[in-house]
């Protein structure tokens, strides 16, 4: 796989900065944790694989229970992004450079960084393997290693994104590239695509079209645009309170949606994009096009198919409640990588993680895990440069909101927290281990109602 297709776990985050644990007031950027090694031990009490968001969270969370001298993170990339705020990079919001801080950075002063990669993860024996056969035990095992992109599997790319009029939010390397797409458009078809596999934060394939459409109408070239979404979904938006409010937006601004089409093919010497109806397998159609967004089709990472740990997909198989493993007590997993089945999103995380840190620390009691995850998760549907829609939902695709307001209306303030307070909240209290998901600011909102 080359360099462009791998990426760690993130994705939309939620609000509630001020209801933040006491403990977060001690935080501070005290010193860089630079410590990289292959492992300076050959046993943990919890081993961490990923620094991502799930990954960092944990070890953060676990730092405070067994200490940091007893946990280690696993994690190759010398760089750490948040990754929510690509699509806005795309749309030529915010830098690129914003994203981005060094690992070592955000990994928790104390733990172990094991500058490496997974090759193997044997359960049964309690280790995983290492690049240079290099072998670490543990007591507990997180596995957060996010989810992998591949580009390779659409013919024509990645190397086609060394034409111009292409680009993609999902990747370090291709983001900016969208930006450079969106300004140099003229006239003619701007397509945007949604690939038949899992995808991390599921909205942000609109997100980006959306950015655009406003873009050409601020510039006054909206007029010669034929904004295309070719999906392969058979609806816009798998919960029916967002979706039909996003429906209104297409048609307000004259969107044309092609449902059950994936992107197959690019030419894209000849700027053409193939699709495959998925309503008649074999049959593709054609575009040309002058602008094309292109989101990846995902999957597990390599290492996890065909994995003890894994279903037969490739994804972590965990309790959907507790986030245990189903067959490996002292495992447990967290974010993009496993099975459970909400939208993959840093939200998920959040949430995930503060039932995960209680799961934990009962099993490490030797009790029952009793807290429960009722799959929450958030989506920030950027519709304009200063609106949003605040998705909620859980497990059953159900609104799970956390203001007493209508969240489908698009909304300035929740704009402000999705490119402003959500950075702040993602560095300074989820990578801390300070913030759990929603449930005690919902809780309190609600109340206050009585």
């Amino acid at each position: 796989m080359s360099a462009i297709g791998v990426v760690s776990s993130c994705s939309c985050l939620r609000p509630g900065v001020w209801l933040l644990k006491p403990g977060m007031q001690k935080m501070s950027s005290l010193g860089l944790h630079t410590a990289a090694r292959c492992a300076a031990k050959d046993y943990y009490e919890v081993l961490v694989l990923g620094g991502g968001a799930g990954g960092i969270t944990m070890s953060a969370r676990m730092k405070r229970k067994v200490g940091a001298e007893n946990v280690a993170v696993v994690e190759p990339s010398k760089t750490h992004y948040y990754q929510p705020l690509w699509t806005l990079v795309g749309g030529g919001a915010k830098q690129l450079a914003a994203s981005a801080r060094p690992t070592g950075s955000v990994m928790p002063r104390g733990v172990e960084w094991i500058k490496s990669r997974v090759t193997a993860l044997d359960p049964d024996k309690n280790c995983v393997w290492l690049e240079n056969d290099t072998k670490v035990s543990y007591k507990y095992l997180i596995i957060a290693l996010g989810i992998s992109l591949h580009y390779e599997k659409i013919k024509g790319l990645p190397e086609g994104f060394h034409h111009p009029k292409i680009g993609s939010n999902y990747s370090v390397h291709t983001v900016e590239k969208t930006w450079k797409a969106l300004q140099d458009f003229k006239e003619g078809n701007a397509i945007f695509t949604f690939p038949n596999t899992p995808v991390k934060c599921a909205g942000a394939p609109q997100k980006i079209m959306y950015l655009s459409e406003a873009y050409w109408r601020k510039t006054g070239i909206r007029s010669k645009a034929n904004i295309m979404f070719n999906t392969s979904l058979g609806v816009i938006f798998g919960v029916k309170k967002y979706a039909n409010a996003l429906l209104e937006i297409i048609k307000e601004r004259n969107i044309t949606v092609n449902y059950k089409r994936n992107l197959v093919e690019v030419r894209a010497d000849k700027q053409e994009a193939v699709f495959e109806n998925l309503d008649k397998p074999g049959l593709t159609e054609v575009h040309q096009y002058e602008m094309l967004h292109v989101t990846p089709p995902m999957g597990p990472p390599d290492v996890l198919i065909n994995s003890p740990v894994s279903d037969a997909i490739g994804w972590v198989d965990v309790d959907k409640e507790t986030l245990q493993h189903k067959r490996y007590p002292n495992v447990f997993g967290i974010g993009d990588c496993t099975n459970l089945p909400t939208s993959r999103t840093a939200a998920a995380v959040a949430a995930q993680s503060g039932v995960l840190d209680k799961t934990i620390s009962l099993v490490m009691k030797n009790q029952l895990p009793t807290k429960k995850y009722d799959g929450y998760t958030s989506c920030p549907l950027v519709t304009a440069y200063n609106k949003v829609i605040l998705a909620e939902f859980d497990y059953n695709a159900q609104p799970l909101e956390t203001f007493p307001i209508d969240q489908s209306k698009e909304r300035i303030t929740m704009y402000h927290m999705k490119a402003d307070m959500m950075p702040f909240l993602y560095w300074n209290a989820l990578l801390k281990g300070y913030w759990g998901g929603p449930a005690p600011i919902r809780k309190l909102m609600h109340l206050g109602l009585k």
